[in-house]
């Protein structure tokens, strides 16, 4: 295996050649079929306008699996102005196009579909306006008025809407950035070709619009194109991967240049502010306050304590989760990383704190992105699997005492966020057995059940990437669990984990001096919060705030002599009290470790471009 290599021709010219001012490239994948009728009538309308020595021909052939490289080789013996690019595997659209530039000997560099949708009437003009120095970028469009393009709903829908998204938020004033008929001098794309980053269909976009940012001349003109073959919007590549690039360049380009290390703490200072106005927004803050005055302060300050004792153990076994995977860092560290993101998921929907947390290991440890992500889904997968034991081994006890009926008219005789939070806590205790079990067959199993999923919705070369990167995140989530190592120390830790956030409740349940036994009151408080908490897990509100307090009071009112207006009041400053302690604690690790979410992208791309570690932060 390897990257690309010239098998034909030599790479420079000879001092007898002529020299070479116009190189184009045919990015070719699997082009068997038509591969030598498009080389053949690129070289005659080469020959047209240009001297026989002026010009090259590659053949950027992608880890073909048919016969175009034979054909490829063959081609290039016979015409010394032909040279065929191969590379062992799979590079995407962009990266054959650039390891091609790259290969080329001229200072006009030219590439189009190997399909000739575009007609080679125009070919003239595209090398004419870059080689007379008239542009530095030129383009062919199908939207251009006076242009002849057939295009069809289903390829013309798809089209616009991309472009008008590219123009709307990469500020383009192209119309028509995939026309695959484009020059480039090489003066300009040694400067741009390091920028881009995408390596697949995305690639000349970015190419378009970092060129215009930089203020080259970028000169699009109207072709005549006709649709070859057939065609269909691909799930994977236009909606997981052109999205996505579109958002990663906006933020490239018109976000990050604006913010600054200063801009990113103080955002997380407002985050946090708001973090704690939406709790008010959520619950009777009156209330809170009220029951607080009533409560015991000894024992919410010794809840306090005990739920700050969690935080280190959460770091933890954050470290033994990565360990497994091969990673090692220092505690301190990785308890900030939690603290941040956890932070996050009290402001942002869809546990989105959690990406904060994978962009701040990628960043700062050079962690991959898959393996950050498979990482908290590790961490999740034990959470779920702590908690949901937890709940089952108190509810076996309660079936034990014959309690079961009580529990169940709580239950159903129950309305709004308590319902709503027991049955959500009931569907994600089971899918997390499922989750576990399904991790467990899949790692005994020869099918490869991720590739299959994908591939029934794509068939794009994109969704090789894509299976490549789900593919090593399953893998890294069986690593950690499927050891016994791993899953026991892991285990062991969440188990610890857990036990004190529900010492903490117990210990805030206990200061509104409730006059239930030791053993009523360790039972509730470990089935309250265990169901509380899994109710929270689906990012129905930030922080699950609300549904864990509808659990908890459901819980606490069913099974215990106490009144609503108790168990309200110990809910509700039970999680205050974990979620400012998570604030707070957040925030000073972004001020201690000089860490937010703007340093972190930046860093991480620093990464990915060169490959070094990023500075330690302890």
């Amino acid at each position: 295996m390897g990257g690309p290599r010239t098998d034909s021709a030599p790479d420079t010219a000879s001092d007898a050649e002529p020299t070479v001012s116009v190189s184009v490239v045919l990015p070719s994948y699997n082009e068997a079929d038509t591969i030598e009728s498009t080389v053949a009538t690129t070289v005659r309308h080469l020959e047209s306008f240009l001297d026989p020595g002026e010009f090259e021909v590659i053949v950027a052939e992608d880890g073909c699996d048919d016969r175009t490289p034979e054909i490829a080789d063959r081609l290039a013996a016979d015409d010394d102005r032909v040279r065929h690019l191969h590379s062992d595997e799979r590079l995407g659209r962009g990266g054959a196009l650039e390891a091609a530039f790259d290969s080329a000997r001229g200072d006009t560099l030219v590439y189009f579909d190997t399909d000739l949708a575009t007609d080679l009437r125009h070919l003239e003009e595209l090398v004419r306006r870059v080689r007379s120095g008239e542009a530095d970028v030129a383009t062919g469009s199908r939207w251009l008025p006076g242009n002849v393009a057939d295009r069809p709903a289903k390829r013309g829908v798809p089209s616009r809407v991309y472009n008008g998204l590219v123009r709307a938020f990469l500020r383009s004033d192209l119309r028509d950035h995939q026309c695959g008929f484009k020059a480039i001098s090489r003066e300009a794309f040694s400067v741009l070709g390091d920028e881009v980053e995408d390596s697949h269909w995305f690639w000349d976009t970015e190419l378009l619009v970092r060129a215009q940012r930089a203020g080259y001349e970028v000169a699009e003109f109207p072709v005549e194109w006709t649709p070859k073959g057939d065609t269909k919007v691909d799930l994977v590549r236009d909606v997981l991967g052109m999205g996505s690039q579109i958002i990663r360049t906006w933020w490239q380009l018109s976000v990050r240049p604006r913010l600054s290390r200063r801009v990113g703490l103080g955002a997380g200072a407002v985050l946090a502010v708001l973090a704690l106005f939406l709790m008010t927004q959520y619950l009777d803050f009156g209330a809170v306050l009220a029951e607080m005055r009533e409560a015991d302060p000894a024992l919410i300050g010794a809840a306090i304590l005990v739920y700050l004792l969690s935080w280190p153990l959460r770091g933890l076994r954050y470290r033994d989760i990565l360990a497994e995977l091969g990673y090692r860092d220092g505690v301190g560290f990785l308890t900030g990383a939690v603290f941040i993101s956890q932070t996050g998921n009290l402001v942002f929907p869809a546990r989105a704190g959690d990406l904060i947390r994978a962009y701040v290991v990628k960043a700062r440890r050079g962690i991959p992105y898959p393996t950050g992500f498979a990482s908290l889904a590790a961490e999740r997968v034990f959470d779920l699997l702590t908690i949901a034991s937890m709940a089952g081994i108190v509810l076996m006890g309660y079936t034990a005492t014959g309690r079961t009926a009580e529990l169940a008219r709580a239950i159903v005789g129950a309305e709004g966020a308590g319902r709503v939070a027991v049955v959500v806590a009931t569907a994600v205790g089971l899918a997390a057995v499922a989750a576990v079990a399904t991790i467990a067959l899949s790692a005994r199993s020869d099918r490869d059940f991720v590739a299959a999923a994908v591939y029934r919705v794509s068939t794009d070369s994109y969704a090789d990437f894509v299976v490549g990167v789900i593919e090593r995140f399953v893998d890294d989530l069986q690593t950690v669990a499927g050891t016994r190592r791993g899953f026991a120390r892991v285990g062991t830790t969440s188990v610890v984990v857990w036990t004190l956030d529900v010492v903490t409740a117990l210990l805030v349940l206990a200061a509104f001096s409730p006059g239930l036994g030791t053993v009523e009151l360790v039972a509730v408080s470990f089935f309250a919060v265990s169901v509380g908490n899994l109710a929270k897990v689906l990012p129905l509100s930030p922080g699950g705030v609300g549904l864990y307090e509808g659990a908890f009071t459901l819980l606490v009112v069913g099974l215990t002599p106490l009144g609503p207006e108790l168990a309200l009041g110990a809910a509700v400053l039970d999680h205050a009290v974990k979620n400012l302690v998570t604030v707070v604690g957040g925030y000073a690790s972004m001020v201690g470790l000089n860490v937010s979410l703007t340093t972190a992208v930046e860093e991480g791309r620093e990464v990915r471009e060169h490959g070094e570690e990023a500075p330690e932060l302890d």
